[in-house]
């Protein structure tokens, strides 16, 4: 069969610094003054406010979570995103509280509907491939639901 992915020839992440593959994590911004946590990281400031420091420390967050609250994208967002099949097909997106205290929005696992998920399930980080193009598979981090979740 030759799918997009079968003519993989790379592969990269579709954001650059915003998480690593192996294993997989999300990478944030810590304040070395006040230790509040920024992601996606943008660095140079703290984002608290209160704090004066002008600097910011790269930190790997936590790969598990519990999911805050949830909700579909039924329309498709307008550019720069990329859908990965036409036509556009809905996903869920997931509000995660981590255990560091910040809550990260992101979409769900591929294959994963509103229907699938409930507030208060527990989800890992996981990297998929978000699209395809001239070989290259740009690849993103998602949330999967974990086993403890069975119903």
């Amino acid at each position: 069969m030759n799918t997009p992915e079968s003519r993989v020839l790379d592969t990269r992440p579709a954001v650059d610094g915003w998480f690593e593959e192996d294993p997989p994590a999300l990478v944030a911004d810590r304040c070395p003054q006040c230790a509040t946590l920024r992601f996606p990281p943008r660095g140079t400031w703290c984002p608290d406010p209160r704090c004066a420091a002008i600097a910011d420390e790269r930190t790997v967050l936590s790969a598990h979570g519990t999911i805050w609250s949830y909700t579909d994208a039924r329309y498709q967002p307008p550019p720069p995103y990329v859908a990965p099949v036409d036509p556009y097909e809905p996903f869920v997106l997931a509000a995660v509280e981590l255990p560091e205290g910040i809550t990260v929005l992101g979409q769900m696992a591929e294959g994963t509907t509103v229907d699938d998920v409930s507030v208060g399930d527990a989800v890992h980080l996981v990297i998929e491939t978000l699209f395809v193009e001239d070989g290259v598979a740009h690849r993103m981090w998602r949330w999967a639901r974990s086993e403890e979740n069975a119903r």
